[in-house]
Formats: C-alpha cells, sequence, structure tokens
C-alpha cells in the first residue's frame, strides 16, 4: 500500500458505537449513538454481490484510514461508520494500526450489508 500522509485524509466520517438501551419495562433495544467525527482517506475497493435472504444484494468493500489517536484507538468492529458528505453506513469489520507505529488507524468496511 502506498505511504498515507496527512493531506490524502480527504474525506470527513463519522463514527458510531451500538447502545444498548433499556425501554423501562425489562427489554433492551440498540441505538447508535455518534463517537466522533474525523478525517479520512475512503479507498474504494471492487464491488460484489452477495446472496442475502433469497436475493442479491451489492456490497462494496472499502479501505478507510483516519489518524491514530486516544479515541480512534477504541474503534472495534462493532461500530459503523458514516461517510459525512455522502451518507454511506460502512459496517467495520477489522480495525488495526497496520504500520504498528501509532500513526493511522486502518479500517477494512462494507457498505450494502445489514448493520
Amino acid at each position: 500500500m502506498a505511504r498515507i500522509t496527512a493531506n490524502a485524509l480527504r474525506d470527513r466520517v463519522r463514527l458510531e458505537k451500538r447502545e444498548e438501551i433499556d425501554d423501562g419495562y425489562g427489554n433492551t433495544y440498540g441505538q447508535w449513538v455518534p463517537q466522533f467525527e474525523r478525517d479520512a482517506c475512503i479507498l474504494l475497493s471492487k464491488g460484489g454481490e452477495t446472496v442475502i435472504a433469497a436475493r442479491l444484494q451489492s456490497v462494496q468493500p472499502a479501505l478507510i484510514i483516519v489518524r491514530f489517536d486516544t479515541e480512534t484507538a477504541t474503534i472495534t468492529p462493532t461500530w459503523r461508520l458514516i461517510d459525512a458528505r455522502s451518507g454511506t453506513v460502512y459496517n467495520i469489520r477489522t480495525a488495526a494500526d497496520m504500520e504498528r507505529r501509532r500513526r493511522f488507524i486502518t479500517l477494512l468496511c462494507e457498505s450494502g450489508v445489514a448493520t
């Protein structure tokens, strides 16, 4: 992968975490709660199709790179990411410091799949 620099972070993303909320009757339901926004570099990969519930569903994989900091270090695959410009929702599959230099977090994400 090419070396990423700060000027490559041209996109803006919002990261959300699902929190379980009690409805007061002993049941819980999940609600997405915004955590923070960051500049990012969104690199789309070759898309594909998958069969979900007996119908074709398009899937768009992407590598999304954000700067490493104390907040982005807490991102897990249970979170989701939203492109602030287009509104596209991405499910996070993995989140890792690929270079192991604490400079950038690389997120392997997919859009077009269930959250």
